[in-house]
């Protein structure tokens, strides 16, 4: 599906079970108005809302590809990460039959309004930390693409190839503890930021009884997610 330059994509990532901050997202896209929305995977992981999250993607619409949660979730094991692990067996004993369903359906990758879409990059498309540099994109087909995975926002540009990463929605990494999103205007990218009630994915982290290192970050944005 092509675009023109008048429409707007919205671009979500890393939402891991965070649907406070979901939710502030989906309000400040349909603010400022988009035709499409994609989510570049990880709707699992980390935080309790797993089945709220997944349920507004399927409500919306919102296609997306699937991130390495999501295939912890869907298939298999962090092999890196021990808390990453507490998290997916906690969400493993929440998560509806209809929701895993729709985890284990993802595309590792996607491509629409002109936009070449992974969770990772394209050497890996689930795990991989992408570095943009020309040679890396030099190769690629297609002018625009955009990927997740580590939390951090950023636009690359050069030789005639964009990519995006449009940082996190439920646990940004970058010390802003904004929830992050970008919006394809058909020939750019832009990143934006907005507040969400951040306590109340707290009270839900302890309410599960997850512990505060999951959690710890998110006041201050820490890649650490241990709060200072």
């Amino acid at each position: 599906m092509s675009l023109s330059k008048q429409q707007r994509v919205g671009l979500v990532a890393d939402i891991h079970g965070n649907f406070s901050a979901l939710l502030a997202v989906m309000e400040a896209l349909d603010t400022i108005g988009v035709d499409q929305i994609f989510c570049l995977g990880d709707t699992a992981g980390y935080y309790p809302q797993v089945n709220e999250c997944i349920d507004l993607l399927r409500e919306r619409k919102i296609s997306s590809v699937m991130g390495n949660h999501d295939w912890y979730l869907a298939s298999g094991y962090c092999l890196r990460s021990n808390m990453a692990n507490i998290c997916i067996e906690y969400q493993r004993t929440a998560v509806t039959p209809q929701n895993l369903a729709w985890l284990k359906s993802l595309p590792l990758e996607m491509e629409e309004c002109g936009i070449r879409m992974v969770h990772g990059g394209w050497a890996d498309p689930l795990d991989e930390y992408l570095q943009p540099t020309e040679n890396y994109f030099r190769s690629l087909r297609g002018k625009y693409f955009a990927s997740g995975h580590s939390h951090f926002p950023e636009i690359f540009s050069s030789d005639g190839k964009v990519w995006c990463n449009p940082g996190s929605v439920g646990q940004p990494r970058d010390s802003n503890p904004e929830a992050s999103f970008a919006i394809f205007y058909g020939s750019n990218f832009q990143i934006h930021r907005v507040k969400y009630d951040i306590e109340e994915t707290i009270v839900q982290c302890r309410s599960a009884g997850l512990p505060r290192k999951v959690y710890g970050g998110l006041r201050s944005g820490s890649r650490n997610l241990v709060e200072g």
